[in-house]
This record gives structure tokens, C-alpha cells and sequence, in this order.
């Protein structure tokens, strides 16, 4: 299933490691801005607004399965 979603970028080495959706932009940039106080320089964090294929958990959660960047 693929919906728009935003999602933060946990960025190593300017490869993606890892992306979690958000609600809204400004939850993902208050999220971001926790995680770069608590990270030291090798990591980065970004906040995107993009097309992803999701997948539902079994509690109802959802994940991303794929980043479609554009």
C-alpha cells in the first residue's frame, strides 16, 4: 500500500539506516531535534515528506517498507 507519509531519516554515512513515520512535519522536527541532542556528529537526521510503500504490524502499527524518492 503506498501512501505520502513524513518520515525521519536516520542517515549514516549519507546512506539511509533507517526511517520512521510521523505524524506531521512539525512532530518530525521536534523528533529530530531530541535525536540530534542525544547523537554525536557520525549520524544525521532529516525530515522528509515523501511517496512510501507501508506495511501494517500485526498490533495495528504501521512501518515503511520502501522510500519512493523522487
Amino acid at each position: 500500500m503506498e501512501n505520502v507519509v513524513f518520515a525521519l531519516l536516520l542517515l549514516m554515512n549519507n546512506e539511509i539506516k533507517e526511517a520512521r513515520i510521523q505524524d506531521s512535519l512539525s512532530i518530525c522536527l521536534k523528533h529530530k531535534r531530541e535525536a540530534e541532542r542525544q547523537q554525536s556528529n557520525t549520524v544525521a537526521y532529516k525530515c522528509i515528506k515523501s511517496q512510501a510503500e507501508i506495511e501494517i504490524n500485526k498490533d495495528g502499527s504501521k512501518t515503511i517498507k520502501k522510500l519512493i524518492l523522487q
